[in-house]
């Protein structure tokens, strides 16, 4: 049977089953069974949001570009964001891996209900929170591209993967199955025409 789950990966935590020469915890260390694969990693120094499935054909359009499924994240800047720098985020920026795509760019009014970050950050006033959609996933793409318009990432959450978001009770570390109405969204999602082969069991 299918199985689909949510997770909060900690900062400082794989994203893998991989052990890590340093002693890096893992998603083994977070007790996720064997057989579930992440759908896209999150780097060692990000955090929040991973889904993870047995599903193989879910997890290849949730992570092939073809399929432009939306990522969102909570990213904290230092400095606040002009106009000319938050332009160049939504229309696209040039990192070094390339251009960005268009991705969704807007500032927060304040700071997203998010668990205490483990080390200190830059005080409130030297800060902005922004809302970032990416339909892509270049390697560190929201850190080049925020470095790249002079406002270097300082935490970065995947707070959203479509319509599947983080809930209060998913603190870091903790998983569990998602519920059969997030199941139910993330599979229209995924296949908005139905599945016609090798359905849902």
């Amino acid at each position: 049977m299918y199985r689909y789950v949510i997770a909060y990966k900690p900062f400082g935590v794989l994203s893998t089953r991989q052990r890590s020469s340093v002693g890096h915890e893992n998603l083994i260390d977070m007790g996720i069974p064997a057989d579930l694969q992440p759908a896209g990693r999150l780097d060692l120094d990000s955090e929040g949001l991973l889904l993870l499935t047995n599903d193989g054909q879910t997890l290849h359009r949730l992570t092939h570009p073809d399929f432009s499924h939306i990522k969102i994240y909570a990213v904290l800047v230092l400095g606040l964001p002009g106009t000319e720098a938050l332009t160049l985020l939504r229309e696209g920026v040039e990192i070094k891996l390339g251009r960005t795509q268009p991705a969704d760019v807007e500032i927060l009014a304040g700071e997203p209900p998010l668990p205490p970050f483990i080390k200190p950050l830059p005080s409130p006033e030297k800060t902005s929170w922004l809302r970032i959609g990416l339909r892509e996933g270049m390697n560190r793409q929201i850190k080049r591209m925020t470095a790249a318009v002079g406002h270097p990432t300082v935490r970065l959450v995947r707070v959203g993967i479509g319509r599947v978001a983080l809930t209060p009770d998913l603190v870091p570390g903790r998983w569990r199955d998602l519920s059969t109405v997030e199941r139910n969204t993330l599979l229209a999602d995924v296949w908005p025409r139905g599945r016609h082969t090798h359905r849902h069991r």
